[in-house]
């Protein structure tokens, strides 16, 4: 932190028109973590405060002179390198408080809202993000990012990291509310997902039909939940993951898996930061692991897991997340005519867990090539097949996914749990997700925020020229 403080000076911030003696409160607040939690905590709880009323004396983002939005750049990289000294001596101590020393479970979009209550200015409150959030991607001065280096050494620390990874695999309790009524009915509607039985699958169906049922924040809550209650249903022995028919002028009336995060909304500002944690430490992650049992534990060694397999059907397209979700299932039925991209490099974004998975199925120089450089897989080509299973015609499709459903469920799947954990624990074990999670949550943080997103969408999605 010292030499990002040597770098600012009250002469170079009153240019840009901040009062000197707020400048001068501001530099000589916060000094060296200590490593005694009280006192740092309210050292630099008072050092980030006064850094973000000097940035809202600052005119918006989008009006600020080049002075201005320097200042604004080094107040900010200032305490962000501060944060990250005090959370690397303090995260355990944080997340041990808010989870009641390891007993209770918080999920990480109610765990970045107390944080800003156990340190003020840590990460950004509510009224912060509430001002933030009425701002195009663009316009924001990016204080989620702070989100993201406070999960990161969460998720860092084995003990705590391992903790939050359980929280989020536990079922949600709306999931938990609603199983008699799926038990009684057979069919549940939720925004983003519909969830029926079919046979002895639980089908699972995202919606979004505007966006060609893409990903987005009005999307993830209703598909986890979807996901909870077909893992759990006791009256079938699969699930199966789809796409909806969609209302697009171009594939209109057509099924289509996924066309991904929702760009047009991610431009205008309306996907928060914790979304990405939130998607693939819950709803994905439940598709590869299964549900968890809040008494017991979820690593593959222990087997605390409830799971049954999953099944994907790909019509269309699975752009983006949605290939990032079939890297997670257990069987791909893939019609002749569809696709799969991860476009990650045109949106200057991380694409999930692909990083850590989509070479396990193609090799190493493919999953570059598709997430470094944008390679289109067609689901009926050799290097397609590594990924799909089986092919067939759009007409053969309903009859090819009826039959893979009566292969899998004909002899029962009593063993299907126990093969899906053994898989795992030489593949991908709970421990190295969590590893992966630290990394991804700080680099996505600062890709979600980069100059770079707003050209890429601009220049690849027309995105300025979209409604959200």
């Amino acid at each position: 932190m010292t030499a990002v403080a040597d770098m600012v000076s009250s002469d170079f911030l009153t240019r840009a028109g901040l009062p000197h003696d707020a400048v001068g409160a501001w530099l000589a607040s916060g000094g060296a973590v200590t490593g005694d939690y009280l006192r740092d905590g309210e050292e630099f709880s008072r050092q980030w405060w006064l850094g973000a009323e000097l940035i809202a004396r600052l005119p918006p983002k989008p009006s600020r002179s080049d002075v201005q939005a320097a200042a604004a750049a080094s107040i900010l990289e200032r305490d962000r390198s501060s944060r990250v000294d005090f959370l690397g001596r303090h995260a355990e101590t944080i997340y041990r408080r808010l989870t009641g020393d390891l007993a209770k479970f918080v999920r990480v979009e109610n765990l970045v809202r107390d944080a800003a209550t156990a340190v003020p200015s840590l990460v950004p409150d509510v009224a912060q993000l509430a001002r933030e959030n009425t701002q195009a991607q663009r316009d924001k001065d990016g204080f989620e990012i702070d989100q993201g280096l406070f999960l990161s050494h969460v998720l860092a620390h084995p003990a705590c990291g391992m903790h939050l990874c359980h929280a989020m695999l536990v079922p949600r309790p709306e999931a938990l509310e609603a199983r008699h009524f799926f038990a009684e009915r057979g069919m549940l509607a939720f925004e983003g997902a519909t969830l029926e039985r079919r046979g002895k699958a639980a089908l699972v169906t995202m919606r979004n039909p505007r966006f060609l049922n893409a990903e987005d924040e009005g999307t993830i809550d209703g598909l986890e939940i979807a996901i909870d209650l077909a893992t759990l249903d006791p009256q079938t022995d699969i699930a199966v993951l789809r796409g909806d028919t969609v209302e697009h002028a171009k594939y209109r009336g057509r099924r289509l898996f996924s066309a991904g995060i929702n760009l047009t909304q991610l431009y205008h500002g309306k996907i928060p930061f914790v979304w990405y944690i939130k998607r693939d430490m819950g709803l994905v992650n439940k598709l590869f692991r299964g549900v968890a049992q809040a008494g017991k534990n979820p690593d593959e060694l222990a087997g605390g897991t409830i799971e049954k397999p999953w099944i994907g059907a790909v019509e269309g397209f699975a752009i983006g997340g949605g290939c990032q979700l079939l890297l997670t299932l257990d069987y791909v039925l893939a019609a002749n005519d569809a696709y799969m991209t991860l476009p990650a490099r045109k949106e200057g974004i991380i694409p999930g867990a692909a990083n850590l998975r989509l070479w396990r199925f193609t090799g190493d120089r493919i999953a570059r090539q598709a997430i470094l450089y944008g390679r289109r897989l067609d689901c009926d080509t050799p290097e397609g097949r590594l990924i799909c299973d089986e092919i067939a015609s759009p007409a053969a499709f309903e009859s090819a996914l009826d039959t893979i459903i009566e292969g899998f469920t004909s002899s029962g799947v009593v063993s299907a749990a126990g093969n899906r954990r053994a898989l795992r624990v030489g593949q991908e074990p709970l421990d190295l997700f969590r590893r992966y999670m630290a990394v991804y949550a700080r680099e996505q943080a600062y890709c979600h925020f980069s100059p770079a997103l707003i050209a890429n969408l601009e220049r690849n999605w027309n995105a300025h020229n979209r409604v959200a």
